[in-house]
């Protein structure tokens, strides 16, 4: 079965915002073996639309989507899921699953305290 990664962020009219997106889906490509594309909830392109479109096109089965988010809001509650559901049954061939925000996970957690307590000129406490 084919497999593929959504990286899904907000998205920004401004590409400015857009970079550190595009930086880091680029530097895990090259890390990955895994499938990887970036797409944007709103706002910017490629839009998760065209992001799944395109991968039922390329004949991919299954994706996840890996909400580039520090926590579930009302966009991870209602807004995504509707999109998933409207491009689950747009592209039946393709079993589409929506995962839990990155800021959720513990890994996630633990980088961001230590990103913080150096900037604070602490070093992170485990």
């Amino acid at each position: 079965m084919s497999y593929a990664l959504i990286l899904l962020a907000h998205g920004s009219s401004d590409p400015n915002w857009r970079a550190p997106f595009e930086h880091f889906a680029k530097a895990l490509t090259e890390r990955l073996s895994t499938p990887l594309r970036l797409a944007y909830m709103e706002l910017s392109e490629p839009s998760l639309e065209s992001t799944v479109a395109e991968l039922a096109a390329a004949g991919v089965e299954r994706a996840e989507i890996l909400p580039l988010f520090f926590a579930a809001g009302r966009h991870l509650r209602r807004d995504v899921p509707g999109q998933v559901e409207a491009l689950t049954a747009a592209h039946p061939s393709l079993e589409l699953t929506l995962l839990s925000p990155v800021g959720e996970h513990p890994a996630f957690v633990e980088a961001l305290a230590a990103v913080v307590a150096e900037q604070a000129g602490e070093s992170a406490r485990s």
